[in-house]
Parts: structure tokens; sequence; C-alpha cells
């Protein structure tokens, strides 16, 4: 066997994006299918370049009710290119209902009912947060139809837990952090205070790879209106940000 075929069997490729905004200015003439566009280029570049996963950092909806139009392209394109009889070569290790909520006894790549090829996993941002009855967000449509993995659910805001999803691909082993946004100011408060516990995986932690994505401001708009960065946790070896995304 080569080095790179040995190499492919551990290797863990994830394609990133974030705020997506399904549904932006979906009503002008001109650029109505923009973000369904981009969102539909991202998937098949995922496709193309073999990725295992696909993880977005919050905001994959512009509107927090989108519209039935917006639903159905989004579930469109997400049933075209990560439903099929692809093998995916992740091994979910930790708890599905403590992963992604009591309902969901698999991660839904192992789920025996339906297939897919192309696991997507996603926390919420701040325009598609849970809200109304139910505490619910667009993306839990998706999830509960099997086409995602929504994580990163936050129940107490003033005293957040977050436990890691366990992903095991050949020798690579990666914990994957999420917290879906939470006011600023609020989160600011409750990591100042030191009521944000991060759960580190109980056995071998020195051998997981800790990657954390969430969707708050990085840079400082007002004293407390964003994460510093020294709030998060020293172990983490890589954070994704999501949210911030002006050109200026």
């Amino acid at each position: 066997m080569s080095a790179v075929e040995t190499d492919n069997e551990d290797t863990l490729s994830i394609l990133v994006a974030t705020d997506n905004h399904l549904g932006y200015m979906e009503r002008d003439p001109v650029r109505g299918l923009d973000s369904f566009s981009a969102f539909s280029e991202i998937l098949q570049l995922a496709q193309l370049h073999k990725a295992d996963m696909v993880l977005l950092g919050g905001d994959l909806f512009h509107d927090n009710r989108p519209s039935r139009k917006c639903l159905h392209q989004a579930m469109t394109q997400l049933r075209r290119t990560c439903m099929g009889d692809g093998r995916v070569g992740i091994e979910h290790l930790s708890d599905p209902s403590v992963d992604f909520g009591p309902q969901y006894m698999h991660v839904n790549y192992e789920d025996p009912n339906i297939n897919i090829a192309l696991p997507v996993f996603l926390i919420h941002g701040n325009h598609d947060d849970p809200s109304g009855d139910g505490n619910l967000s667009a993306i839990d449509v998706l999830a509960v139809n099997g086409l995602v993995n929504y994580f990163g659910r936050t129940h107490e805001v003033d005293n957040i837990r977050v436990s890691p999803v366990l992903l095991r691909k050949g020798q690579t082993h990666l914990a994957l952090f999420g917290l879906g946004n939470v006011r600023d100011e609020r989160l600011h408060r409750t990591m100042a205070r030191k009521h944000v516990t991060m759960c580190q995986p109980a056995e071998r932690a020195d051998e997981w790879f800790n990657l954390m994505v969430l969707h708050q401001n990085r840079v400082a708009h007002g004293p407390k209106n964003h994460i510093p960065e020294h709030f998060l946790s020293s172990f983490l070896d890589l954070v994704v940000w999501g949210h911030e995304h002006q050109c200026q």
C-alpha cells in the first residue's frame, strides 16, 4: 500500500462554509437565485473534491421563517447532492441523543432508513436561531428529514455545556464542538463568569483533534458585544468563526 493510500485512509477532509443566507433577496428579479446558486456550487465542490463531510458555520437561512420556496430549494439541493449510495468513511462515536437531540437515534448517515453519501454538520446563526412555539429553527425541518446533522444548541444561556460530536476516520479522531449563536453580550457575560463548560473526550484526550465552530462577533464592536479569543478553551486546535462577512 502506498503512502498516499495510507494517508487517505486517515485524512479527514472537511469542506467549510458559513453564512449562506439562503433566500437573501429571493424576490429580486436579478439576484433572486444567487444564494441558491452559491450553495449549490458549495455542495458540488464537496462532491468534486470527495470531502468526507461539510461543516456549515451558521445562518444557512437568511430569514428566521424562510419561505416555502426557500425551504424547497434547500431541501432539493441537499437531497440531490447529499443522498446516495456512496460510502461514508467517518464513524460516529458519541451519543446522538446528546449531539443532536433526544429524538435522534443515529447520525443521519448511520440511519438504516436513509442513504447519505455526503454528511452535513451545521449550527444555527443569528438569522435562523430557534424561536417560537417549540423553540424550533428552520434547520430542524432539514434535520428531521435526515438531510443534515444539526448540533450546537444551548438550553441555558447562563450556564452552557458544550459536548463534542466525536468522529473517527482511520487513526484520526475529531472532537467537533459547536455553539450556535447566542446574543453576544449575553454570551460574553456567561463566558466571563466561566459558566461555559467544554467537555473533552473522557478517554485519551490527547489523541483528539479539537475543532470548534461558533457564530459570534470575533472583532470588538464594543466592550462586550464580541467574544475575545482568550475566552475560548486553550485545548482547541482550530476554531471556525461564522457571522462576520462584511467587506470593509
